[in-house]
């Protein structure tokens, strides 16, 4: 094949045969089918700027029984690794994958390799380069996409009858950029979490983080305020316990999930709703906790309210989850956040020693009102402002795609910490604003209570959005009601998050917004006792 595809640019470094059955993925029963698995690069260069090698690392992996259809994989993150090309169809361990259902599916690193020997800050020293902005923000898609299409040409004698994207957190903005500019000619695309304003979710959670500052009681080793104890897991496990009370029973059920959120942002109170501890009392880290000190009140308020530049969160018991400490406590002082900002975000680039202290230092020091102009900055090296190849052009509009009868699925987490839930509903509400009824044609949202960013929390995270996608979009089935299941004991990769009072399989109804899954009579353990309205 590297001899007999000559494609501009193109370096293929390996190809390989895999044996029916020899591939497992842990989660998912079945092996994997007999395919070739092919890696290489595009466009390797060195760049201008910081003098450093950069090229698209890409897999593909291509089965024997091909079903026909394209499957790109949008990975995560700030990216830098070519994850293998499984094909990962979201959603908490899924049951199967993309490979496993037949497509040909590419994965790439966005176009810059992580920095191994670069501590804390290696995975967003690519942010430096002009060129390596523009391919992680969008322009990757341009280059691999065409690449892919030919490679699959050479290997079935035909092209895809059918392209799709699919990915989560980054991923999902990179799939409402390629909506929205209409990259890649994909028929269809499925997203969770969708982080489509990054920038400003980035920016929220270093302001979040000095939220949580001031209600630290304790320092870190490097003297800085220690987040993890500003709020101990039994007063996260409070509020939980707190908006349960108010707001479980809105969709007709009390089973520890809030389904209608909307419905319970306008219900609960923090100053109501939470016991406030008198001046008397406290609730140490590591106690169990009777309530929340008024500065802990204030925290919350502002973190769920967010600044103004961005909305805050929704009301969701799914706060006390690992993966929302994960976001809230570490992830906000670095290695995601603050160093995003500081070097892919930021023009020109604010850049940060490469320790843990200076990042988190750069996020308690960050002034939303002043350093937030960077965002929209630009210059005569940094062309395009984040704001510019981050975010979907006319996200609301993504006119040519729902012209040429494109399909969009998305699926946010209501207790996502990083990437609003609240932001996505901005986003379906103005699009359903600009078309009309006739936007259900083309999109649709779903939201998934009590999960955390992509997966887990006390959720029924796994569904697969995928077979819902193809059916609208080859046999014109459009999706209803999609059934979601939890991961509890006994699953092949059990959520550690299910409580012990659900079924182990407990399943929901994942309804298309604005509808709400609504007990109707039966098992509440299962789906089908619940409908959409």
């Amino acid at each position: 094949m590297a001899q007999d595809l000559n494609y501009p640019g193109l370096k293929i470094t390996g190809a390989q045969q895999v044996p029916d059955g020899s591939l497992t993925v842990p989660g998912i029963a079945s092996a994997m089918p007999e395919h070739c698995v092919i890696s290489g690069q595009l466009h390797e260069r060195i760049s201008p700027v910081d003098g450093k090698r950069y090229a698209i690392g890409f897999e593909m992996r291509l089965p024997t029984a091909w079903n026909g259809r394209f499957f790109y994989q949008a990975n995560g993150g700030l990216d830098g690794f070519v994850t293998p090309a499984y094909g990962n169809i979201l959603g908490g361990g899924p049951a199967s994958n993309g490979l496993l259902k037949g497509f040909a599916v590419l994965s790439s690193n966005g176009g810059h390799a992580f920095e191994r020997d670069v501590p804390v800050v290696g995975g967003a020293t690519f942010g430096r380069d002009p060129q390596a902005r523009l391919d992680y923000g969008y322009d990757t898609l341009n280059q691999t996409v065409p690449m892919a299409r030919a490679l699959i040409t050479r290997h079935y004698g035909r092209p895809p009858d059918r392209a799709y994207l699919v990915g989560s957190s980054n991923g999902g903005r990179l799939g409402l950029v390629a909506a929205a500019r209409d990259l890649g000619g994909f028929d269809g695309i499925a997203v969770t979490t969708p982080g489509y304003r990054l920038p400003l979710a980035a920016m929220t959670q270093v302001w979040d983080a000095q939220q949580l500052a001031r209600v630290a009681r304790q320092a870190r080793p490097d003297g800085l305020p220690d987040l993890e104890s500003s709020f101990s897991p039994a007063e996260l496990g409070l509020l939980a316990h707190s908006i349960l009370k108010r707001c479980d029973a809105l969709d007709g059920l009390a089973d520890g999930l809030v389904q209608d959120a909307q419905a319970c942002l306008a219900q609960f109170q923090l100053r109501r709703d939470v016991p406030i501890c008198t001046a008397a009392q406290g609730s140490p880290p590591g106690s169990d906790a009777a309530c929340l000190s008024p500065a802990q009140i204030d925290a919350l308020d502002a973190v769920f309210k967010g600044p103004d530049l961005y909305p805050g969160l929704p009301f969701d018991p799914g706060i006390q989850g690992k993966n929302w400490r994960e976001w809230k406590f570490t992830n906000s002082l670095g290695p995601r956040d603050a160093i995003a900002l500081a070097f892919v975000f930021t023009t020109p680039p604010d850049g940060v020693a490469a320790d843990a202290r200076s990042v988190a230092h750069y996020a308690l020091n960050f002034d939303v009102r002043v350093d937030g102009a960077k965002l929209l900055a630009r210059d005569a090296v940094y062309t395009q402002s984040a704001m510019d190849f981050m975010t979907p052009p006319d996200a609301m509009g993504l006119a040519s795609f729902v012209k040429r009868g494109g399909k969009l699925l998305v699926a946010h987490g209501t207790a996502d910490p990083v990437f609003s839930a609240l932001d996505s509903i901005r986003w379906y509400e103005g699009f359903v604003a600009r078309h009309g009824e006739r936007a259900r044609d083309s999109a649709r949202l779903y939201l998934v209570p009590g999960m955390n960013h992509s997966l887990g929390g006390p959720a029924t995270d796994q569904f697969d959005l995928v077979e819902a996608l193809v059916a609208w979009t080859e046999r014109g089935q459009a999706p209803q009601a999609i059934e979601a299941s939890a991961r509890g004991p006994g699953s092949l990769l059990p959520n550690p998050e299910v409580p012990a009072d659900w079924s182990p399989r407990r399943s929901r109804p994942l309804c298309p917004w604005p509808k709400v899954a609504r007990y109707v009579a039966g098992d509440p353990e299962q789906a089908s006792s619940f409908s959409c309205r």
